[in-house]
């Protein structure tokens, strides 16, 4: 058994992450002293490694809640739940990059228009077109 602390070296999430997890239902001691001390054993590892993975590659907490429960019945669950789940991920990721490449193209043109001199900004292109409005991203303003 590992104290909570344990548990964070052996894995490399921290001792707060692994709060977090517990609180959001991913992760859960399997005892707790009568001073309320957590004590985690080999199948806590496991899930808390689990869980670090699942995230590392950008699932969701409810992604990872989705998958820890087929993990727990995977005879009672298809891998097309699995591969949805997955598939959905990427579509985001996807998404995401695109977006990403037309705000990275966007700071180009804009680095591009400027001269980058030491004057000051008083007619700096960049700053003009943040001003008016005229920047072309896919990216709502929040």
């Amino acid at each position: 058994m590992l104290k909570i602390s344990e548990l964070a070296a052996k894995t490399g999430l921290s001792t707060h992450t692994i709060r977090f997890y517990e609180k959001h239902g991913l992760i859960n001691a399997s005892e707790r002293s009568e001073a309320g001390y957590r004590y985690y054993d080999d199948v806590d590892i496991r899930r808390a490694q689990f869980v670090k993975t699942a995230r590392n590659i950008g699932f969701s907490l409810d992604d990872i809640s989705q998958l820890l429960s087929i993990r727990v019945d995977k005879t009672s669950h298809s891998c097309q739940e699995v591969t949805d789940i997955t598939q959905y991920k990427l579509d985001e990721v996807n998404a995401r990059l695109v977006e990403l490449q037309s705000m990275q193209n966007t700071l180009e043109i804009l680095l591009e228009s400027c001269c980058g001199g030491p004057e000051n900004a008083t007619h700096c292109s960049i700053m003009d077109a943040l001003e008016a409005g005229d920047v072309k991203s896919t990216r709502s303003a929040a």
